[in-house]
């Protein structure tokens, strides 16, 4: 099943194939039966009017707060996955400089994280290094 980011929380929307009837909510199977197309097409509208109503930056900030858990996962696994980790990490890097102070109070976090991220890539690279040699 898929889902949808809205201020409140991701949202489920869809059916998946052969799923069962059940219905998952909260990772706790529910009694509530599946929703009609009709209800799941005034869901996705009244889902899409809370996005729209949602400033972008939230949304932005809220994309490279999923970009610098990427860049963290990659880092994390052993051996680090360097590569990907990088390229999570210049993602994030370019949507944070490249929109500055257009991410309003989201700004300084981020910039933060992505500085932790940088910092943790040179010194778990700067130590699989030293192991290969």
């Amino acid at each position: 099943m898929s889902s949808i980011w809205t201020p409140d929380g991701e949202r489920p929307v869809g059916k998946s194939p052969g799923a069962n009837p059940t219905q998952i909510h909260d990772g706790e199977p529910t009694d509530e039966p599946e929703l009609t197309e009709e209800e799941l097409a005034a869901q996705m509208e009244m889902l899409r009017a809370q996005l729209a109503d949602t400033p972008a930056g939230v949304v932005i900030a809220n994309h490279c707060y999923g970009l610098f858990e990427l860049g963290a996962l990659h880092l994390s696994v052993q051996p680090a996955q360097l590569t990907e980790a990088q390229l999570a990490i210049d993602a994030l890097g370019y949507v944070v400089e490249g929109l500055g102070d257009r991410l309003g109070e989201h700004r300084p976090h981020l910039v933060d994280g992505l500085a932790q991220l940088r910092l943790a890539f040179v010194q778990i690279k700067t130590a699989q290094d030293k192991t290969q040699n």
